[in-house]
Formats: C-alpha cells, sequence, structure tokens
C-alpha cells in the first residue's frame, strides 16, 4: 500500500504533510488540490511529520489537502529521442507543453513512444552481460547511441535472447535476460534513474588529461581544461559569461552539448532556444541543435525545480558518458542553484552559513563537481562528462561563498573581470587571476608535450610572468606618470600589451577568429615568444608606444585572416619587417 499524507502547513513552496506510513528521504509524492496534481519532493523527515519541497506554484493549497507518495525519487526518463529537446527542470518536454507559461500539474513524457528506431544488436544468446553493458545500437541524429542493461540491477546477466536486426519503439522489448536464480527480465530502450544518484556503473575513473579543445585561445593555451575537466565561470553581469559559455559549447570537440539553463533571465533562454537551431556545427558542418539538449528554468519558473535542473542535467550527461561519448556540460548559472538551496535552507528555520546560505554548501557543490568526469567503462571504452558553470557574484564579489566553494572544487578558473570588459577586451578573462591546475598534472604535461611540443607550458608560463610583470609597471606608470620610469620598462610593458592582443583576446562575432585551432595557437604562441625575446632599441616612450601599436595593427589584422593564406603569410611578413627594424 502506497503512503498517504495530509497537508498541515504550507509556507511559500514548502509543504509540511503529516503521513500514516513509511517515507523515504527525496521520495516523490503528488500533492491533490482543484483538480491538479502538484509534483513534491521529501527534504526531511521528522516522525510522521514530512517537509516536502513543491515543484509548483502552492496558490490555493489549503491545510487538510490529500497527498500520494510514489515510492520513487525523482527520476529522469533516458533514451534514445532526447537530442535536439528543449526541457524543463523535471525533463517535461517544453515543445509538447500549450501556451506560452507553463500550466500548474501539467506534465508531459520526454520521449516520443511511437517513433521507430533502427536497433542493430551488439551481444548474442549466452553472452554474459552485467550493469550498463551495451546491448544494441542505435543511430540519432548521426550519433550512434548505445541500448545498455538497466542501471540498476547489480551482478551478471546471461542473455537468454536478443532481437534480430530492425526496426523497434522505445518501449518493446529488445532483449530477454537471466539473472542466477533463473528469472527472467525484459530489457527495452528506456532506463530511469534518480537524479541525486551519482551513476557510478564504469570500471575506473583516472584522473583527466585529454585536452578539450575549445577554440578560444585564452583557455586552451593558457588555462587549458581536459576531457572529464571541472570549470568554472565568475563574473559580474555583462562581463560576457553568456557569450563565452555559447562559444565554448559550439566549438568544443564533444559529441553532445548539454546547457543547463538554471534560473537564467527569461530573455537569455529564449536567445539559446533562437540561436542554437540556426548554428552550424564546425566539427560536423550540420547544425549544432543535432547534437545538443537544453534543460531551461528561468527565474520566473518555481525555485525547487530551479534546483532540479542542474541534477537532471547531470544525470543525462551521466546516460551519454556510460555510451563511451564525450559530454559537455554548461550549467548557467550555479549561483541561482545556490540561492535556490538557500531559499529552502531558509524556509526549514536550518541554521544558516556565510550570507544566509545552508551549512552544508561546500559539500553540496564538491558532490556535484564530483559527478563529472573522465571513466573507464567495464568493456575497456572510455567516456566523459566536462563540466563548466557559470557563477553570477552579487556585484562581482568573487570573495562570497558559492565563489569561493566552487574555487575549492573546480580545478578551472576563469575570472570575468568587469574593467576589461569595459576596454572592450573580449573574453573578458582576468590574465592573471585565472589559472588552469591540470598545467600541474604530470599526464597532461605528458600529453601536450606529445600533442604539441616539449617546449609548450615553459612558453606558458613564460607569457604568464611577462602578464604579471606588465601589470605591475603599468601601476608604476599610472603613479609616476611616463616620463618617471625607464624606457626599458615601457617596452617591458608593450610586450605584455602585445600578448594580450595576440592571445588573450579574440573577436567571437568573427568568423575566422572566432575558433582557433591549436595549430594556429602554437604559430601565435611562437609569433608573441620571438617578439617578446627581441631586444628592441627606441629613444623614448612615445617611439615604444607607436612602434607597438602598429605591430598590434599588424597582428590583429593577421587574426581575422584564413590561416596560412595568401593575406596571412602577407602579414606575417609586415611583423618580421617591423621587428628587424627595431631589433638591435
Amino acid at each position: 500500500m502506497a503512503t498517504k499524507g495530509t497537508v498541515s502547513g504550507v509556507i511559500a513552496n514548502m509543504v509540511t504533510l503529516t503521513v500514516d506510513g513509511p517515507v523515504a528521504q527525496n521520495e516523490i509524492c503528488f500533492i491533490l488540490t482543484g483538480g491538479d496534481r502538484l509534483m513534491a519532493e521529501v527534504i526531511k523527515v521528522i516522525g510522521a511529520n514530512v517537509y516536502v519541497q513543491v515543484f509548483e506554484s502552492t496558490r490555493g493549497l489549503k491545510v487538510g489537502a490529500e497527498a500520494e507518495f510514489t515510492g520513487h525519487m525523482l527520476e529522469v526518463t533516458l533514451g534514445p529521442g532526447m537530442l535536439s529537446k528543449n526541457y524543463d527542470g523535471l525533463q517535461n518536454d517544453l515543445d509538447k507543453m500549450e501556451g506560452v507559461f507553463l500550466k500548474r500539474g501539467q506534465y508531459t513524457y520526454p520521449l516520443d513512444d511511437e517513433r521507430v528506431w533502427h536497433f542493430e544488436p551488439m551481444v548474442k544468446a549466452g553472452d554474459e552481460v552485467g550493469p550498463s553493458a551495451w546491448l544494441g545500437e542505435v543511430v540519432e541524429n548521426f550519433q550512434p547511441l548505445k541500448i545498455m542493461v538497466p542501471f540498476q540491477l547489480t551482478g551478471t546477466y546471461k542473455v537468454k535472447s536478443i532481437v534480430p536486426e530492425g526496426e523497434y519503439t522505445i518501449k518493446q522489448t529488445v532483449a530477454v535476460l537471466t539473472d542466477k536464480e533463473g528469472h527472467d527480465i525484459e530489457v527495452n530502450m528506456i532506463q530511469k534513474w534518480p537524479v541525486k544518484k551519482a551513476l557510478t556503473n564504469y570500471k575506473l575513473k583516472p584522473r583527466p588529461f585529454k585536452l578539450l579543445e575549445t577554440g578560444v585561445r585564452v583557455i586552451d593555451t593558457c588555462n587549458p581544461i581536459v576531457e572529464g575537466g571541472t570549470g568554472f565561470i565568475p563574473g559580474p553581469f555583462g562581463t560576457g559569461k553568456t557569450v563565452l559559455q555559447h562559444a565554448i559549447s559550439k566549438q568544443a570537440e564533444a559529441d553532445i552539448v548539454i546547457i543547463a539553463a538554471c534560473g537564467e533571465r527569461a530573455n537569455e533562454v529564449v536567445e539559446i532556444f533562437t540561436e542554437f537551431p540556426e548554428l552550424v556545427d564546425p566539427h560536423t558542418g550540420r547544425k549544432l541543435m543535432e547534437r545538443t539538449i537544453i534543460i531551461a528554468n528561468t527565474s520566473n519558473m518555481p525555485v525547487a525545480a530551479r534546483e532540479a535542473s542542474v541534477y537532471t542535467a547531470m544525470t543525462i550527461a551521466e546516460y551519454y558518458r556510460s555510451m563511451g561519448l564525450r559530454v559537455l556540460l554548461m550549467a548557467d548559472s550555479t549561483s541561482r542553484w545556490a540561492q535556490a538551496l538557500r531559499e529552502m535552507s531558509n524556509r526549514m528555520e536550518e541554521l544558516p552559513g556565510p550570507d544566509a546560505f545552508p551549512m552544508d554548501i561546500s559539500a553540496i557543490i564538491s558532490n556535484f563537481y564530483g559527478r563529472a568526469g573522465y571513466v573507464e567503462l567495464n568493456n575497456g571504452k572510455s567516456g566523459s562528462v566536462t563540466f563548466i558553470g557559470t557563477v553570477s557574484p552579487a556585484g562581482g564579489n568573487l570573495k562570497e561563498p558559492v565563489t569561493e566553494n566552487t574555487k575549492k572544487v573546480a580545478r578551472c578558473f576563469y575570472a570575468l573581470e568587469q574593467e576589461r570588459a569595459d576596454k572592450k577586451r573580449y573574453p573578458a578573462v582576468n590574465p592573471i587571476d585565472s589559472y588552469s591546475k591540470y598545467l600541474e598534472y604530470p599526464e597532461f604535461e605528458e600529453y601536450i608535450s606529445k600533442l604539441i611540443n616539449k617546449e609548450w607550458l615553459g612558453k606558458v608560463n613564460e607569457i604568464k610572468t611577462r602578464l604579471q610583470r606588465g601589470k605591475e609597471i603599468a601601476e608604476q606608470i599610472n603613479i609616476l606618470g611616463d616620463d618617471g620610469v625607464p624606457v626599458d620598462y615601457h617596452v617591458i610593458f608593450w610586450k605584455s600589451e602585445f600578448i594580450d592582443y595576440v592571445i588573450y583576446q579574440q573577436d567571437a562575432f568573427d568568423e575566422v577568429d572566432a575558433c582557433c585551432t591549436i595549430e594556429r595557437q602554437e604559430d601565435c604562441m611562437n609569433l608573441v615568444i620571438k617578439v617578446c625575446h627581441t631586444e628592441f632599441h627606441f629613444d623614448n616612450f612615445l617611439d615604444v608606444m607607436d612602434y607597438f601599436k602598429r605591430l598590434i595593427s599588424v597582428a590583429k589584422q593577421m587574426s581575422y585572416t584564413e590561416f596560412k593564406s595568401e593575406k596571412f603569410h602577407e602579414y606575417r611578413k609586415q611583423i618580421e619587417e617591423l621587428i628587424k627594424e627595431k631589433a638591435v
């Protein structure tokens, strides 16, 4: 018998129920009011009193309303047919919804029951398989997807029968497995998995080391992120977080892209919905939306669903990782997710931590980021979930709790700076405060030495040191004036400016400059190092400024030309001549 409950208190979307039977933490229930069934999740159990958070508006809900418990946690339904879809935080298909706003109590099935898929078996009768083993393959939007043994099973099973190659719907049985007791289990193409529980059906989770190429120089050259790595982009409003995320998701070498718009303003989410279907994937030449899933939970949607949306996105990412695919998950913004946690914690009258966030905010963020990673599957293949979140600290304060706690767990830190954005230096990533801890990994050093060359990391550290020195000299010039520092100091400062313009700045709206290959990034680095190592002679600081402005102008023009084209070589020749002009 399913447990039932009665509403005994309502505070916004936090509802207290008195129950007549056993209830589990994170269990889902439905509260009946005015003909609607409101979905809610158990977040606290004290005796016969149960606190639930409702994923809908609780307007009109009265004490005495009845509730029914389902016996399972908040789950996602996984299977073929999710690519190109727009979901909300509870995995309702937004394209099936009626009207502009979601109606209270309305839920839709996330997959298409009637669509037929061409299934190719990968096992035969008599084979032994375990949880998440690949049984067969279907192709969706040119992407081969695996049909797997249900994740919730344990131990090993014998394949009793598998259907021949052919056309099947997601609910048709494609395999029958037999357990050690002789019981038969029918398997179709659908998986269900609770969102708050990590999918761990893999053999090994080593430290990630393979460079994830994004085409963004400030990331790939200076602060690289790896396949299965974690990073975050904090910054005040208007510094270009969303544009940088879009550039990464469009250009990164990933098989699947998942975008979780968590508590974003509606206009930004509409931009994603309208822009992504039009974008062309630079890797395949087809529409980017073919390999993209959008989880949209705007700031006017219920706060509890906002908290669920990031977990929904991560579980979908883990599902594709189990197929041996490279998944890129972008969450915008994790600050709004943390604010949802704060709101729920406050309503439950828990002891507040810094800035009224929950005391365990650090553990929650750490556990979530820990679900990303590079894994070796049981069949010897590998898959990865690379997670990049944005943080929107109030007033651009990077010392607030969400930024500080994310900094502890994310390996890459891309700090967006208001001052750089005001100077129109995009991406506005602070070249000195930002970092990537993957540069310190011996595995990454070995990988990058083979991919590019052994001197690469030394050059990266050199340009970072030169930028730091340039910043220090800029501060001295501001205090003492141009005439107050030696000409040599002006040369050092302008060399750092040359690094900034050639490597750190990039035009996301230019067809050529938007995406920079590793080969071209190596060429940019060699050019910068050559200029930095050249000894110049100047008579005064005006001479220095005039010369480097000419040098930067030609280098910027070169960035807008096709790599190794005739025009590119012309600009390169001009730069070589300019270097000889003032070289000692």
